[in-house]
């Protein structure tokens, strides 16, 4: 799975607790980064953080929606409000989760999203 993070230190710590759990994961920094990778890189499930520097993860859904990728994505934010929650469904979504997100919870959405 992917984790698209622009805050080093919630990307790292995501990252420690999803490997800890057993999932195998891969990190970028931006959603331009995430575009970047090389086709070689399996990814079964995105975590995708919406407020990111540059292309939102809104965006960057849609931007694979329209490429016809079907990714199962999980979006997470520190955002408050309807309106990104809205946003994130609208974009289609396997999970929405609030920051600081709950293990057990993030656990159990990605299990949802790659099964």
């Amino acid at each position: 799975m992917a984790i698209v993070d622009d805050d080093p230190s919630m990307l790292s710590a995501t990252e420690t607790l999803l490997n800890a759990h057993g999932f195998s994961t891969v990190a970028f920094g931006s959603a331009e980064e995430f575009l970047a990778r090389s086709s070689l890189t399996k990814i079964d499930c995105l975590l995708l953080d919406i407020d990111l520097g540059g292309m939102s993860g809104i965006e960057l859904r849609h931007h694979l929606t329209e490429a016809g990728d079907d990714l199962p994505v999980i979006f997470m934010t520190g955002l408050e409000g309807e309106a990104a929650r809205g946003q994130a469904i609208d974009a289609g979504c396997v999970a929405y989760l609030r920051k600081p997100i709950p293990t057990g919870q993030l656990v159990e959405a990605v299990n949802r999203a790659i099964h």
